[in-house]
């Protein structure tokens, strides 16, 4: 299977950043705790370059604590602040406005001395589609300025949003890249929802799902349907689940794409449990460095 989506909206997205870069203070680059790698655009450093940048690490109530906490690890050895947030729970949001304010006082005292006067912090926010942004921006405004929905590119044009006296954001449509190198990635994505279910065969996608829970994740998938020997492919997986859930064709045969369905929507609400569906890549030397941390 080969998953290809490129809209033509998401180029005008990309100019979209680029042209407005400049008439931000940070840019809050929003991921997936789920898929950190996978959720991030990798066009997005070439766009940002040395522009401030705060990491936020949505839906963190779904990942796995444990890996999450290798993830901040990481994070802090490249030198990256990053928060771990649940944007429907309100985790974070807090976290987020004090880290803004640290990220511009230095700045902001040397408007003080030239006698400007104050101004909010402007910040943008990037992300992939449905890794939550406009219910994280909701949250932190404590109003719906921004639609929300459960299906990718919900947003569709820039809108500056005055959060409070403090701080003001330019939202944007989330972006994807042209092309998927690393079909793992796609499929990442794919389970996650940030690319649209009609544009690939569900049934699949669901299969791969399920035999990748049933590696890393034997027992949440076990219990969350049932088996009894989790231990196969992934067809076979989306085959036992159906008759457990009583996925059934006239004729006694499986409903393989309904039970498909079933399975994607309850990971992506987070049913099947608490699950990360990437580590972080340490090389040699760093992963040394962080042993020796103080």
């Amino acid at each position: 299977m080969n998953i290809q989506w490129f809209p033509g909206h998401m180029a005008k997205t990309r100019r979209l950043l680029t042209e407005n870069l400049n008439l931000v203070d940070v840019v809050v680059e929003l991921l997936d705790a789920r898929i950190p790698a996978s959720s991030k655009n990798p066009e997005i450093d070439s766009i940002v370059k040395n522009k401030p940048r705060l990491i936020v690490l949505n839906k963190s109530d779904m990942a796995d604590p444990e890996i999450s906490k290798d993830w901040a690890s990481w994070y802090k050895s490249k030198g990256m602040h990053v928060i771990f947030a649940d944007s429907i729970k309100g985790k974070g949001m807090n976290q987020l406005k004090n880290q803004l304010k640290v990220m511009m006082k230095d700045k902001f005292e040397r408007d003080k001395q030239k006698g400007r006067i104050f101004r909010p912090i402007r910040i943008m926010i990037v992300g992939i589609p449905n890794v939550g942004k406009s219910t994280f921006i909701n949250n932190i405004a404590k109003r719906a300025v921004t639609q929300t929905g459960d299906k990718p590119g919900v947003t569709k044009g820039k809108q500056w949003i005055r959060l409070n006296p403090e701080i003001e954001m330019l939202d944007t449509p989330g972006i994807l890249w042209p092309k998927f190198n690393d079909q793992n990635t796609a499929l990442n994505l794919a389970f996650t929802g940030a690319i649209n279910d009609d544009i690939y065969d569900v049934t699949e996608v669901a299969a791969q799902l399920a035999e990748r829970l049933s590696k890393d994740y034997p027992g949440l998938l076990a219990e969350r349907y049932k088996l009894e020997d989790e231990n196969r492919k992934g067809y076979r997986l989306l085959e036992l689940a159906g008759a457990k859930r009583g996925c059934i064709l006239p004729g006694g045969e499986i409903d393989l794409r309904r039970i498909a369905v079933v399975m994607l929507d309850e990971f992506r609400g987070g049913k099947i449990g608490d699950i990360t569906l990437e580590r972080p890549i340490w090389t040699e030397v760093e992963q040394k460095h962080e042993e020796n941390r103080p």
